[in-house]
C-alpha cells in the first residue's frame, strides 16, 4: 500500500533508503541541510524537495531520519521548523540513526505530547546495506507504531526486530558496535601476526574463514585491510560517536567493557595519524605502521 512519507538526511545511507521507498510505490517528500542535494534525489527519483523538515513532514504518515548526531535529530526534530511542529496527529516518526538513548527517550516523551508515535530504529548494514536494501534494523517503541511502520520500512530492509520500549533501539545498537570493534581488533592482529611470521595472509584468511573464526568482517574487510585501502565505508570518526555512547551507558549501569575502552584509544591513534575520516577497519593501520 502506498503512503506518504517523508525522508530527512540524504547522506550515503539516507540517499539510497529514500529511493528505496520511491521504486517501493510511495509518494516520498525528502529534506536535506544541503537542497542541491534534496534536488538531485527529486532529479532521480520524483516526488518533492521540501525547504525544511516541517514542510516535508506535514502531510506524511511515516517521516525517517538518517542524519548525522544527536544535535542534527534534535534540530530536525524539535529545532525552527522541525518536523514535530508539523506532523499530523497520528503520524510516527522513524529516526535511523545512531544517537545516544537519553536522546531516544526525550524524542519519545516530546512525541507523546504532541499525539505522535516515535521509534528509535538504528541500522546496521552499512552503506552496502542501503543501497541494496538488505539492512538489518533494531527497533525500540511502542509496539502499534513498529507494526504500523514495519510494511514501509521493508522497502530497504531484510531484517526487523522490536527490542523493547523507546531507547532499546539504540542500546541495541551499541551491543552491536561493541562487538564489531572487538572484531575488527583481533582481525587486524591477526592479519598482522600472519604477515610478520612470513605466512600468505590472503591463502590464511581463505581457509580460517570456512572456519570458527569467519565473520562479515573478515569476509568483507580482510582483503582490502591487507591493501591499506580505508577510503570507505564506516568512518572512525562516527564510530568512535557511537562507542562513547556505548562507554557512557556502560558506566552508569556498571557494565565493564574493557576491550571496548582499549579499542576506542587505539581508534583515537588513528585519528591522531589523519584517519578520521577512514573506515573502521583501518586499525590495522597503527599496527603496520609499527612494523
Amino acid at each position: 500500500m502506498s503512503e506518504a512519507v517523508a525522508f530527512l538526511g540524504l547522506g550515503v545511507m539516507g540517499f539510497p533508503m529514500a529511493g528505496h521507498l520511491a521504486r517501493a510505490g510511495h509518494a516520498v517528500s525528502v529534506y536535506n541541510r544541503t537542497a542541491s542535494k534534496a534536488e538531485r534525489w527529486v532529479a532521480l527519483h520524483g516526488g518533492q524537495a521540501a525547504p525544511s523538515p516541517a514542510d516535508a513532514a506535514q502531510h506524511a504518515r511515516f517521516v525517517f531520519a538518517c542524519v548525522g548526531n544527536d544535535a542534527d535529530v534534535r534540530a530536525v526534530t524539535l529545532g525552527e521548523r522541525g518536523a514535530f511542529s508539523a506532523m499530523p496527529p497520528g503520524s510516527i516518526f522513524v529516526d535511523h540513526t545512531t544517537t545516544s538513548a537519553n536522546l531516544a527517550r526525550e524524542l519519545g516523551a516530546a512525541a507523546r505530547t504532541r499525539g505522535i508515535g516515535f521509534l528509535d530504529a538504528p541500522v546496521s548494514g552499512g552503506q552496502s546495506g542501503a543501497e541494496h536494501g538488505t539492512l538489518t534494523v533494531m527497533a525500540g517503541g511502542d509496539v502499534d507504531a513498529f507494526e504500523s511502520a514495519r510494511p514501509v520500512l521493508a522497502a530497504y530492509t531484510h531484517f526487523i526486530r522490536h527490542l523493547g520500549p523507546v531507547g532499546h533501539g539504540q542500546l541495541a545498537k551499541m551491543v552491536n558496535q561493541i562487538c564489531i570493534a572487538g572484531l575488527v581488533q583481533a582481525l587486524a592482529e591477526g592479519l598482522e601476526f600472519a604477515t610478520a611470521v612470513g605466512l600468505d595472509a590472503r591463502a590464511v584468511v581463505e581457509v580460517i574463514s570456512k572456519g570458527a573464526a569467519g565473520s562479515w568482517q573478515m569476509e568483507n574487510r580482510a582483503a582490502t585491510m591487507l591493501e591499506e585501502q580505508f577510503d570507505f565505508g564506516f568512518a572512525v570518526d562516527w564510530m568512535r560517536k557511537d562507542l562513547a555512547f556505548a562507554l557512557d551507558e556502560a558506566r552508569r549501569a556498571r557494565a565493564p567493557l574493557p576491550v571496548t575502552a582499549l579499542v576506542d584509544q587505539f581508534y583515537a591513534e588513528v585519528q591522531a595519524m589523519g584517519g578520521g575520516r577512514w573506515d573502521t577497519s583501518s586499525l590495522i593501520a597503527r599496527l603496520s605502521a609499527r612494523r
